[in-house]
C-alpha cells in the first residue's frame, strides 16, 4: 500500500514537471514562426502605420472639396475715431472740406461663413493621388510581409540543420567514444599500441569542441530567431519543424510573367502615382468655380454701459450674401511647366525600372531554378554518400577489432564520415534557401503567411 502511495505521488510529480516544462516552453512551426513574424516585426508595424496615415491623407484631401464653414467674430475699441474728409456741400459750403470723426467706440461682429467647391480639378485629381499612395503602402505591407516571412524561413531551417548537427556529432562522439573505451582495452592488454588510444582521444576532443560550438551556435540562431519574433529572450522555445521537410508541394516549372509578384505590382503603383503628378500639374491651368455665402450681425455702441441690453440704442445689424468664385490662372512664372517636366521625367524612369526589374525576375528565376535541381541533386547525392561512409567506418572498425586495420585507417574513415554529414548539412540548407528563393520569386511565399 506504501509502494502504491509513493509511485502515484512521483508519478503526479512527474505529470507536474512535463506540465510545466511544457507551459515555459513554446513549440513553434515553421508558419507559426511566420505568423508572429508579420504581426509583430518592426518592419511590418512601421508599414501599417505608413498604410494608417495614408488613409488620413485621403480624408485630409477629400476635406478641400466639402463644404467649409467657419464661425468667427470680433470685438473693437476704437481709442480714437478715424477722421473723414466730407465734401463742404452737404452744410452749404461748396468748394470746401470738413474733416469730421466718424463710427462708434465699440463695434462687435459675428458671421458664418460657407464656402463649397463646384468644380476644382486640382483637388479631384489630389483625391486620385492619395488613393493610389495608400494602396502604393498596402502593397508596402505585403512586401515587408513576404520579405520578413523568407528572413523567418530561412533562419527556422538554419536553425533546424544545426540542430540535425548537433545530434549527428552526438552519435559520431558516443560512436568514437566507445571505439576509444575499447582501444584503451586493447592498450592496457598489449594487444593496441598505446599511441593509437592517444590519437583516437584527440578524436574524442575535437568532437566535444564542435559539439560544444555547435550547440552555442545553434542557442545564438534561437535567440536571432526569438528577437526577429518580438520574444522575449528568456523565452524557451522548441523547433517542431524537420530540416528536411519539403516547402513545395509539386516540382517548379519556368515561368515568364511576374506581374503578380509584389515589387511589380509596387513599380506599377508608382508608375500610376507619377502619372497622376503629371496630370496633377496640368489641371493646374484650369479655372475653379466656388460657391460662397455669409450671414453677419455687426453692433455699434458709443458707450460699453449696458452694452448686450436690449434698447432702442442698442441695436444689432445683419448682413447677408451668397456668391460665386470663379479664379483663372494665367501666368505663374512657368512654375508650372518646370513641374510637369519633372514629374514626366519621374514618370518615364518608373517606366524604366519597370521594363529592367521584369528582365531581371526572369534571368532569377531561371537561375533560381537551376540552383533548385542541382542543389537537390546534391541532396540526393551526399545522402547516399553518408551511406556509404558509414559503411566503409563499420567494416573498418571491425577490422581493426580483428586487428586487420590500423587507428589511422580507422579515424580517417570517421573523418570522412563527418565530412559526409557536414556535407549533407550543407547541401540540405541550400536546397532549403533554394525551395524559398522559388517561393519568394513565384509569389509562393505568400502561403506562409496565410
Amino acid at each position: 500500500m506504501r509502494t502504491s502511495i509513493i509511485s502515484a505521488a512521483f508519478m503526479l510529480l512527474s505529470t507536474s514537471l512535463l506540465f510545466s516544462q511544457n507551459n515555459n516552453t513554446a513549440q513553434l512551426s515553421l508558419q507559426e514562426c511566420v505568423q508572429m513574424a508579420v504581426e509583430r516585426n518592426i518592419n511590418v508595424v512601421t508599414t501599417r502605420i505608413d498604410k494608417e496615415k495614408s488613409a488620413y491623407k485621403i480624408s485630409e484631401t477629400r476635406s478641400s472639396l466639402l463644404p467649409q464653414i467657419n464661425i468667427g467674430g470680433s470685438f473693437q475699441d476704437n481709442l480714437e475715431l478715424p477722421t473723414t474728409v466730407l465734401p463742404g456741400e452737404i452744410v452749404g459750403a461748396p468748394g470746401t472740406t470738413i474733416a469730421a470723426k466718424m463710427g462708434s467706440q465699440y463695434s462687435t461682429n459675428a458671421a458664418i461663413t460657407v464656402n463649397q467647391v463646384l468644380y476644382n480639378q486640382t483637388a479631384l485629381t489630389g483625391l486620385k493621388l492619395s488613393k493610389t499612395a495608400d494602396n502604393l503602402n498596402r502593397l508596402g505591407i505585403e512586401k515587408a510581409s513576404e520579405e520578413i516571412a523568407k528572413e523567418v524561413s530561412k533562419l527556422y531551417f538554419l536553425a533546424l540543420t544545426t540542430d540535425q548537427q548537433k545530434v549527428l556529432v552526438k552519435e559520431n562522439l558516443a560512436r568514437t567514444q566507445q571505439m576509444a573505451d575499447i582501444t584503451k582495452l586493447l592498450s592496457d592488454n598489449g594487444i593496441a599500441k598505446s599511441v593509437d588510444y592517444d590519437r583516437i582521444s584527440v578524436t574524442v576532443e575535437n568532437l566535444r569542441t564542435q559539439l560544444s560550438n555547435t550547440e552555442a551556435l545553434y542557442e545564438q540562431q534561437l535567440n536571432m530567431l526569438k528577437y526577429m519574433l518580438e520574444m522575449p529572450i528568456e523565452q524557451h522555445i522548441e523547433l517542431t519543424g524537420e530540416a528536411d521537410m519539403p516547402l513545395l508541394t509539386e516540382e517548379p516549372q519556368l515561368i515568364s510573367d511576374f506581374s503578380d509578384h509584389i515589387d511589380i505590382q509596387m513599380l506599377e503603383s508608382q508608375k500610376e502615382l507619377n502619372r497622376l503628378n503629371t496630370k496633377l500639374v496640368n489641371v493646374g491651368y484650369v479655372p475653379t468655380l466656388s460657391f460662397t455665402g455669409q450671414y453677419a450681425y455687426q453692433g455699434l455702441r458709443k458707450e460699453f454701459e449696458n452694452y448686450f441690453n436690449k434698447s432702442v440704442e442698442n441695436k444689432w445689424y445683419s448682413s447677408s450674401y451668397i456668391g460665386l468664385n470663379l479664379s483663372v490662372p494665367v501666368f505663374d512664372g512657368l512654375q508650372k511647366r518646370s513641374k510637369s517636366q519633372q514629374a514626366k521625367l519621374d514618370y518615364r524612369k518608373t517606366n524604366l525600372t519597370l521594363d529592367n526589374t521584369k528582365e531581371k525576375f526572369s534571368v532569377n528565376f531561371k537561375n533560381a531554378l537551376n540552383n533548385y535541381y542541382n542543389n537537390k541533386n546534391n541532396v540526393q547525392r551526399q545522402g547516399k554518400n553518408i551511406d556509404l561512409a558509414e559503411k566503409v567506418y563499420n567494416e573498418t572498425a571491425l577490422r581493426y577489432r580483428e586487428g586487420l586495420a590500423t587507428m589511422s585507417d580507422l579515424l580517417q574513415d570517421e573523418m570522412g564520415l563527418s565530412n559526409a554529414q557536414a556535407s549533407y548539412l550543407n547541401a540540405l540548407y541550400n536546397f532549403k534557401e533554394a525551395e524559398l528563393n522559388i517561393m519568394s520569386l513565384n509569389g509562393g511565399i505568400k502561403q506562409l503567411i496565410k
